[in-house]
């Protein structure tokens, strides 16, 4: 029997998520898996605001009580579920060694790093491509990726969350033709040790699919990167969401394995 796992979960510290973790470790179990990852927005740590965004990510005062909950539920639930301390950070390179210097202050199984900004606006925002050339349009996808591969390079992270989300609500993103900036991305990510997430989350914003692309996905398996499941489920009854799809379509793509993380170490699962 395969190991089912999913590591990409949130609640309602962020303030855009329904219920408490509790709910969604219940979920995980019903839903048949043996390990859950718990993985809120993490605060931001740069600002000198308690909580900069309330509708976006948990205040600063919140962390350590964000921690001490997944520690007890962990203990709680041990023999039923094997609930992983993980957290979602966003990726500043400027603020880098800021975050690096809080999360090593904590017992993370994994931190995930995600690009949810560029250029101080957000991925999701639609309205940024409005009146942009061809060539601005190539541009803007090309620094995406130097955001994510400089994410890899900083050692923060174990996984890089949702890889190609720049196409949530602009499903256009994906024709931007600039390859070299993808596979300069992936070769970087590969070489890091990193892995990447199959993120099913895509369903709920316009592009209607998972991050990333088959097409990145292929790409990835060549530069040896690593894959891993997260739902980034914001209700619990998206726990586990289409796990067992996305097993199938990483099988037909020619990958053998993939990984979850405990204590910073690659778990390798047999597909």
């Amino acid at each position: 029997m395969t190991t089912k796992f999913d590591l990409h979960t949130h609640h309602f510290r962020c303030g855009h998520a329904d219920g408490n973790i509790e709910d969604y470790i219940q979920a995980g179990i019903r839903e048949g898996l043996q390990v859950i990852g718990i993985s809120d927005h993490s605060p931001y740590f740069y600002a000198d605001e308690e909580q900069l965004h309330p509708g976006i990510a948990m205040a600063k005062s919140e962390f350590v009580n964000y921690v001490d909950e997944v520690l007890q539920l962990k203990h709680k639930y041990e023999g039923q579920i094997d609930v992983l301390l993980g957290v979602e950070s966003d990726f500043f390179p400027e603020y880098a060694s800021i975050y690096q210097q809080i999360y090593a202050e904590y017992p993370f199984d994994y931190v995930i790093g995600s690009v949810h900004l560029t250029r101080g606006i957000s991925i999701f925002n639609k309205n940024r491509w409005k009146d942009l050339s061809a060539a601005e349009h190539k541009k803007e996808k090309a620094h995406y990726y130097e955001l994510i591969r400089d994410s890899a390079k900083s050692g923060i992270f174990q996984i890089l969350g949702h890889i190609d989300a720049m196409k949530a609500n602009y499903p256009d993103f994906s024709s931007i033709q600039a390859p070299e900036s993808i596979d300069g991305a992936l070769q970087v990510i590969g070489e890091c040790g990193v892995a990447i997430e199959i993120n099913t989350s895509g369903k709920t914003k316009l592009v209607g699919g998972w991050y990333p692309s088959d097409e990145i996905l292929e790409r990835a398996l060549f530069y040896g990167v690593d894959v891993t499941f997260g739902s980034d489920a914001h209700i619990p009854s998206r726990v586990g969401d289409e796990w067992e799809q996305v097993r199938t379509r990483l099988k037909q793509l020619g990958f053998t394995s993939w990984v979850y993380f405990k204590q910073k170490q690659k778990q390798r699962v047999t597909l």
